[in-house]
């Protein structure tokens, strides 16, 4: 299945190794989708096999062919995603093939609800007319050959994707369209999100229930139940984590880069880390970051909070700041102008755990994505 199409977070899962581009598209490959290939080779080449009275590697080697057909497969339905983003000026960062299917990197999200649909729906479209091609294929094969079970269960599965991710819920491509509905009917698309996220969780429940419940009945076998339930747990997830990004928009009106800027205080090249710290507290700059100045008073090196957290307390005095800082040069910045949503919109783009906050070419703080998270997920108690 095709997981989701997403734009870029703070924390993106690593992408894989990368196989090559197409149409100028870099395209990895995740391990975990190996794991996929050897259980449908497996799987599938003992069933095609025992169909078709095959024995031995000619049986395997029916089942790789039906592997490499599902990878192309699901790399088209992400081609479909990815080329349509460009046509409306979204880049593309890569397309990820995984355990469940695959995903679209893009640099940032549609600019528009018309947009959002088109894109949201071009892969299902995509797996639409492959099932149908599979089908018409598998119809003019001659029955009990090899090529009629591949396109038969090619036919079936592409089939299965367009119906599935056409479904309403995030974070499948039918999420994504009900988001682009609810965001032009009322104007906010974190609402859209929100309504979408709490569809997706409906849609999770139900494909557990119905897995389930055809294991009971015996209608489908063990392996295929598994693997409905993993798709299950991983909709939920990733609806809950829609979820999560709605309630956490609602609060983007509060984000206020000066307030969120810890300010510097800065101590020279070579001071030990017991007595920075020590100036630190005596100056009562409790929330301030602790940096490395030159002979101007310009932060050269920005003190890792953890490492030197992590410095013994009785080593402290013979430790020098410099060693448990880092240099400035190459940091991310941000101007300290930014504010609401365009400071998370910054933040998503070049993702990083701190940034530089510049007036003009001079840095006046330091903040930290830890308490940009803290200010949109309060970690307070909840009814």
């Amino acid at each position: 299945m095709d997981e989701q199409t997403r734009a870029p977070r703070p924390a993106e899962r690593p992408p894989g190794f990368r196989v090559g581009q197409v149409a100028g598209v870099p395209l990895y490959v995740n391990a975990s989708w190996l794991i996929l290939a050897v259980l449908v080779t497996l799987f599938y080449g003992q069933r095609i096999g025992a169909a078709l009275s095959l024995a031995g590697p000619a049986a395997y080697l029916v089942g790789l062919a039906l592997v490499l057909c599902l990878l192309l497969s699901v790399l088209l339905h992400e081609l479909g995603h990815a080329l349509t983003a460009r046509r409306y000026g979204i880049g593309v960062r890569g397309i990820t093939l995984e355990l469940l299917g695959g995903y679209t990197e893009m640099d940032r999200e549609a600019p528009s609800p018309k947009v959002e649909l088109l894109v949201s729906l071009a892969g299902p479209a995509v797996s639409a007319v492959l099932g149908l091609a599979a089908a018409l294929g598998a119809a003019l094969a001659p029955r009990g050959t090899a090529l009629f079970q591949v396109l038969l269960l090619l036919a079936l599965s592409n089939l299965v994707v367009a119906v599935f991710n056409a479904l309403p819920g995030l974070p499948l491509d039918g999420g994504r369209a009900l988001r682009a509905a609810v965001w032009a009917g009322t104007g906010n698309r974190h609402q859209g999100t929100a309504v979408a996220g709490w569809t997706g969780r409906v849609v999770a429940a139900s494909t557990g229930l119905t897995a389930t419940a055809l294991l009971v009945s015996r209608l489908i076998n063990p392996v295929a139940v598994v693997f409905t339930l993993l798709v299950a747990m991983t909709l939920w997830q990733g609806a809950t984590q829609a979820i999560r990004l709605g309630r956490a928009a609602r609060r983007f009106p509060l984000v206020d880069l000066a307030t969120l800027t810890r300010p510097l205080f800065g101590v020279p090249s070579g001071t030990p880390l017991a007595e920075a710290q020590r100036r630190a507290a005596e100056s009562g700059a409790t929330r301030a970051a602790l940096a490395v100045v030159d002979s101007a008073g310009r932060p050269v090196a920005l003190v890792q909070t953890g490492a030197a957290e992590a410095v013994p307390v009785e080593r402290r005095p013979w430790i020098p700041v410099d060693s448990v800082a880092r240099d400035t040069a190459g940091m991310r910045t941000l101007p300290t102008g930014l504010r609401g949503e365009d400071v998370v919109r910054a933040v998503q783009a070049d993702p990083g755990a701190e940034y530089l906050v510049t007036t003009g070419e001079d840095v006046v703080g330091v903040l930290h994505v830890a308490d940009l998270a803290e200010l949109l997920e309060p970690k307070g108690p909840r009814r």
